[in-house]
C-alpha cells in the first residue's frame, strides 16, 4: 500500500519482485486499472507450495519471503493465470549445507530454483490452474517486455533461445543429481513432470543430443 501510494504520487516506474498474499493484489490492481507503469512477479516456490509444507521445519523450505497459507497460493495463482501478477521466476537463492544444516530459526533463508522451475511451474499446469500460454507469458515473454529485451518470442528475427520439453514425462527428484553445487531444494524427493529435452541460445545448441 505504500508503495502504490508512491507510485501515485511520483509516476515512477516499479516493479514488484515478490508478492505472495491476497493482502497485496487489491493496491496492485488499483495501480494498473489508474495506468501507473506497474509490474508484479511471484516466485515458483510460492505458486506450488504453502505454509503446511514446512512440515517438520525442514530447513529446505525456509524462503524469504516464508511460505503462506493455502488461500493466499491460490489468490497469487489467479491472480498470475488472469495476468494481474505478470512474471513468475525462479526464485534462485541456492545456499551451502552449512548454512541449511542448523535449526529453522538460525538458517539461512532461499533455495536453489533454475533447474526445478519449470516442472515445478508444469505442477500449475498439470493441476488445470494455468495453461501452457499462460505459463509461456509469465516466464519469458512478460520479462522480456518488462526488462526491453528482444527476446521471449518466436516472431522472425528474434534471438532464437528455444526450450524443448516433455511435459509430460515423469520423475523422481534426487537433489544429489542436480548440476547446481547448493542442493538446497523443497522439491527433493517430489514426483514431477516436464523434462527438458534441449536447448538454443541465438540457435545454438547448448544442451541435449543434436
Amino acid at each position: 500500500d505504500r508503495d502504490v501510494a508512491l507510485v501515485e504520487m511520483t509516476g515512477a516506474r516499479v516493479h514488484f519482485d515478490q508478492i505472495t498474499t491476497a493482502r497485496a493484489l487489491p493496491a496492485l490492481e488499483r495501480a494498473k486499472s489508474n495506468g501507473f507503469d506497474v509490474t508484479a512477479g511471484v516466485s515458483v516456490h510460492h505458486l506450488t507450495l504453502n505454509e503446511l509444507d514446512v512440515g517438520d521445519y525442514r530447513t529446505f523450505f525456509k524462503l524469504t519471503p516464508p511460505l503462506r497459507s493455502e488461500e493466499d497460493r491460490l489468490s497469487v495463482v489467479e491472480a498470475l493465470r488472469t495476468g494481474l501478477i505478470d512474471l513468475l521466476c525462479s526464485m534462485h537463492t541456492p545456499q551451502d549445507e552449512e548454512s541449511k544444516r542448523l535449526p529453522f530459526e538460525e538458517a539461512a533463508p532461499g533455495a536453489v530454483g533454475l533447474e526445478t522451475l519449470l516442472p515445478a511451474a508444469l505442477r500449475l499446469y498439470h493441476a488445470g490452474a494455468l495453461d501452457l500460454p499462460a505459463l509461456f507469458r509469465a516466464l519469458a515473454l512478460n520479462p522480456a517486455r518488462r526488462l526491453g529485451l528482444e527476446a521471449g518470442t518466436l516472431r522472425a528475427g528474434a534471438p532464437a533461445d528455444l526450450v524443448l520439453f516433455d511435459p509430460d514425462a515423469p520423475f523422481r527428484l534426487d537433489r544429489w543429481t542436480m548440476q547446481s553445487k547448493s542442493k538446497n531444494t523443497p522439491y527433493d524427493g517430489a514426483l514431477l513432470q516436464g523434462r527438458v529435452l534441449g536447448t538454443w541460445v541465438g540457435g545454438r545448441r547448448i544442451h541435449g543430443e543434436a
